[in-house]
């Protein structure tokens, strides 16, 4: 019984290691995807700025500067908005006005130079638990504009329940 005991500990060890070891490879394999994407936009790979790239990347809603600060609290906040704001600058993200009155920030698609007829898309902002969402399949269409105009941005935001919310 004890054998068994001590064989079955082993086996959980193992199975333990080999799935940190996957978690590790998996994390290295994201940082370097970090690393690659922000210096494919000229940006500098700072510890700092990977680790909030890769947080935008694995979020599923659109991220304001009070949860970059929530998610690295030994930070800076003026690291964490400077950081936010490059990216803004170099395309690698791009701000959301959802009418909360707290700017929100997604990570852009691949290839997207936030090209105002090319880029622009609908956001959805849940009135229940507040998230923020991109609907990059559903892009805004090209508005004609009076002779005179020139657009520069477009923003819009769609209210209501998300899909989480709705089946509460």
């Amino acid at each position: 019984m004890l054998e068994e005991l001590k064989n079955f500990q082993a086996n959980e060890l193992v199975t333990f290691i080999n799935r940190l070891v996957d978690l590790i490879i998996k994390n290295m394999l994201h940082s370097i995807e970090a690393e690659k994407s922000l210096e494919a936009k000229e940006i500098r790979p700072t510890a700092m700025r990977i680790l909030i790239y890769k947080l935008l990347n694995k979020s599923n809603k659109a991220l304001a500067l009070s949860d970059l600060e929530d998610a690295f609290s030994n930070s800076e906040r003026t690291t964490l908005f400077r950081t936010l704001k490059t990216f803004e600058e170099k395309g690698v993200v791009h701000q959301i006005q959802d009418g909360s009155g707290i700017l929100k920030y997604a990570l852009c698609e691949p290839n997207c130079n936030c090209e105002f007829d090319r880029d622009l898309h609908l956001h959805f902002h849940c009135t229940i638990c507040d998230d923020t969402v991109c609907l990059t399949d559903h892009k805004i269409p090209h508005i004609n504009l009076p002779e005179g105009y020139k657009a520069e941005d477009a923003n819009l935001v769609i209210k209501g329940i998300c899909k989480k919310c709705n089946t509460v």
